[in-house]
């Protein structure tokens, strides 16, 4: 869409029809021209601004909700990490996020003494994580990693802000346009380089950016676990997350949802077979895919298999003093709550929002705990003293659910080089390489520009898919996986890089990201102040070891230890 299309808003986009109409005799759009452009503050394009301001450059980072930091923060997910986190396999800048998440803490609440002495706090003692704690403290924690350079004017923050169409000028992207402001102001952003760090890869379509969605054929990219044929809607399942905690002796039942019968008596249609009701406290186990117990009981009392109260926790009462006021709080992303039944983008029916039925998904989640679950005992009656918790997700005057849906597959650019099982899946590498695990490593990069490690996880998708939990080992980010197949000015900072529908299941969580956000950042400067583009740094030796020596002097870790590489996740 060129400006003068973009000024009556006669083509809409996705995104556009959600926002109000514009009447034809409104100035101009304001156009501002930074150095760079990140459109989406998620996990990473937080860490994009942050590596690209502070090499100097002016940077506009864009963020269409209320919090910035994404997964961290309006999704309401507690970061999933690897167990070498606190030392390897991230950057320093990741690493600092951590530990002023944990001094926040010991600032501004009442821990106790043992508490606060921890050095490896965990504020919920959540089992998912080292590092479970609310949303709102790691939003203060970026804002407050942000302050200084927005203070010197290094990064603007354009909030809330919808991207509304892409101008481009043969394989480059001109300007970005969009909707700015409450009032909804047109701007116009122009730059040399501009960074898709949307949660679904939303600039792509608009920009006509070669790209990818859902699931390839296996005869593409000879992935053991690939589908048999490609299947573009089929998506991993998104979830609207939810906070709660529990008062023993009140009454907290909610209204009951409008569709709360069609979710209590929904039964998922996946193969493999899924083990029986969606709402209930049996799921299919992520690896086996046999029928897994679990159990649940806010009351603290310990239950048999997957404590469910547990899991998400992002507080835990004993972490805090007697009089402090705290209750445990549980983060609700379950199994239970995930949405397969369509997806955010792609083929969409005509007035279906995907995200409102995941909400009511979660409310039903809710409603039915709090009416007809089973105690550990056996007894559906629920626990009726659960109380949702919109306050602890900054929507307690709206819906009270996470401000925004947790999404785990995006689209994906179509990049210069694309990482699949083989490249990391310890059975897929195992078999080519005739070796047993422990012997080998994930393939080793010659343009590595970051590290993570996390299981090949996708949670049940759209198409029917069940669990797909298989073996991984810790990886490299590769710089060709960072550079669309054409275009040379546009950059993924979140999980629109190029993977597989089966690799983005490893590539997906918050350290991954992060590092994914703070290489792109990096490039960014390094071009400008070299005078190339993404694609020659990675063609010419000498530049691409320069610049990964700028993130390596900068914190970032571009290999593992040996001991660590053979290991089986």
């Amino acid at each position: 869409m060129n400006r003068r299309a973009f000024l009556s808003l006669s083509a809409i986009t996705p995104l556009a029809h959600l926002l109000p109409a514009y009447g034809r005799d409104e100035p101009a759009p304001r156009e501002l021209k930074p150095d760079v452009v990140v459109v989406g503050a998620g996990v990473g394009g937080v860490a994009c601004a942050l590596a690209a301001a502070r090499n100097g450059l002016k940077v506009i980072l864009t963020e269409q909700y209320d919090w910035i930091g994404g997964q961290l923060t309006a999704q309401a997910v507690p970061p999933d990490e690897h167990p070498w986190i606190h030392e390897r396999g991230s950057t320093r800048t990741y690493r600092a996020f951590r530990t002023r998440v944990r001094d926040y803490y010991r600032r501004n609440y009442a821990l106790t003494e043992a508490a606060a002495k921890d050095p490896e706090l965990n504020p919920g003692r959540g089992n998912v994580s080292r590092l479970c704690h609310e949303p709102r403290v790691a939003l203060a924690v970026l804002l407050e990693m942000l302050a200084p350079h927005i203070t010197a004017g290094r990064v603007r923050l354009l909030q809330p802000f919808a991207p509304v169409a892409v101008e481009t000028d043969g394989d480059t992207i001109a300007a970005v346009l969009g909707l700015e402001g409450v009032r909804r102001r047109k701007v116009a952003l122009v730059a040399p380089y501009f960074v898709d760090a949307t949660e679904t890869g939303e600039l792509l379509p608009m920009a006509k950016v070669e790209h990818v969605s859902g699931a390839e054929a296996q005869r593409d990219t000879r992935e053991p676990h690939a589908s048999e044929v490609a299947r573009p809607a089929n998506h991993q399942a998104f979830t609207v997350c939810f906070a709660m905690d529990y008062e023993k002796d009140k009454d907290n039942t909610i209204e009951k949802p409008d569709n709360y019968k069609q979710w209590r008596d929904y039964v998922p249609k996946m193969e493999p077979a899924w083990p029986g009701k969606l709402l209930s406290w049996e799921m299919s186990d992520p690896q086996t895919l046999k029928p897994r117990a679990v159990g649940f009981d806010p009351t603290g009392a310990a239950v048999k298999g997957l404590n469910l109260w547990t899991y998400r926790r992002i507080v835990a009462k004993s972490n805090f003093a007697d009089d402090s006021g705290l209750s445990d709080v549980c983060l609700v992303n379950w199994p239970q709550n995930d949405y397969w039944r369509g997806n955010l983008y792609g083929d969409v029916k005509d007035g279906f929002d995907p995200i409102g039925a995941a909400r009511e998904l979660s409310l039903c989640l809710f409603y039915w705990m709090q009416t007809e679950a089973p105690h550990p005992g056996g007894r559906k009656e629920g626990w009726k003293g659960l109380r949702l918790r919109g306050d602890v997700c900054g929507t307690e005057d709206t819906h009270g659910m996470a401000m925004a849906p947790y999404i785990r597959e995006s689209r994906r650019i179509k990049a210069l080089f694309t990482v699949t099982e083989n490249h990391v899946g310890v059975e897929a590498r195992a078999k080519a390489l005739g070796k047993k695990p422990g012997e080998f490593t994930a393939e080793q990069f010659k343009d590595a520009v970051g590290t993570g490690s996390y299981r090949i996880d996708l949670h049940p998708t759209s198409g029917g898919d069940n669990y797909i939990d298989v073996s991984s080992l810790p990886f490299q980010i590769p710089l060709g996986a960072l550079i669309p197949e054409r275009v040379e000015n546009l950059l993924p900072a979140c999980k629109n890089i190029g993977t597989t529908h089966v690799t983005n299941g490893c590539y997906r969580l918050h350290p991954v990201e992060w590092s994914i956000g703070e290489a792109v950042g990096e490039l960014v400067a390094f071009c400008t102040a070299k005078k190339r583009v993404p694609r020659q740094v990675r063609k010419d030796a000498k530049l691409l070891a320069d610049y990964q020596a700028q993130l390596a002097k900068a914190g970032s870790d571009l290999t593992w230890p040996n001991e660590i590489a053979t290991s089986v996740r």
